[in-house]
């Protein structure tokens, strides 16, 4: 039962993390960036690569904050951890659908430099013309920046901004200890660097008029049901037991 609990877990983990990734604000940029100042699209990707490292990188850091603070609660409390973690996962599910509901969306990063007009589309359709009006100004494609600029704005500019929805996952995979943690930081490795990769070598091959817009509009959404699922699945174990 353990093991198909952690598999639920794991694939879930896995869902959110690609479709955080498949998000233009997590590959966009690089292509926009990369046509701009005329990268190679092995340099692109070399890029791309290094970003999604340090986005992974700090998640998992955060993650591992709270799978501690979890493993405490979990001695602490006993028997009622599950219930904690079950409700918690509950609140997060209604606060995110409750975002998605009212039309707030989750706002992402933006490119260093960028204008503040720029930032007042945030919670809008996010496409090429609004990424193009943020990068306008930014030092990331500005001739008088050297690639370095480029490069380490936009590695700051992803690894500033952790995948926050990852966060709850961390919490109801405390039940399976340390294992549980390395499991899911290698799950959310893998997943955000093959949405970043892929859909950011399918835009350098012209395949960026997709509409994967859908994926920010209705990410809170996402989210909502997907923390639903496993807060209703851990506390359905619970009362079983």
């Amino acid at each position: 039962m353990q093991s198909t609990v952690l598999t639920t877990v794991a694939a879930t983990g896995f869902t959110v993390a690609f479709l955080h990734a498949a998000i233009p604000t997590h590959w966009l940029p690089f292509v926009l960036v990369s046509r701009a100042r005329k990268w190679s699209r092995v340099k692109t990707m070399a890029v791309t690569v290094l970003a999604g490292m340090g986005h992974v990188l700090l998640t998992s850091l955060l993650g591992l904050g709270i799978a501690y603070f979890g493993f405490q609660l979990d001695e602490n409390m006993g028997k009622a951890f599950p219930w904690i973690a079950g409700g918690l996962l509950l609140s997060f599910a209604a606060f995110y659908l409750w975002r998605q509901f009212s039309g707030r969306g989750i706002l992402h990063h933006h490119p260093p430099g960028s204008s503040h007009h720029a930032h007042e589309h945030c919670g809008h359709e996010t496409g090429p013309s609004h990424w193009q009006e943020e990068l306008k100004d930014s030092p990331l494609v500005s001739q008088r920046s050297g690639e370095w600029a480029a490069i380490s704005g936009l590695f700051v500019m992803l690894t500033l901004s952790p995948c926050e929805g990852f966060l709850p996952v961390y919490l109801s995979g405390v039940q399976f200890g340390w294992r549980g943690f390395w499991v899911l930081s290698a799950i959310l490795a893998v997943a955000t660097l093959a949405g970043m990769t892929l859909f950011t070598w399918l835009a350098l091959l012209g395949f960026d008029r997709f509409r994967l817009k859908v994926f920010e509009r209705y990410e809170a959404g996402l989210l909502g049901a997907l923390f639903a699922v496993l807060g209703v699945l851990i506390l359905a174990l619970e009362h079983d037991h």
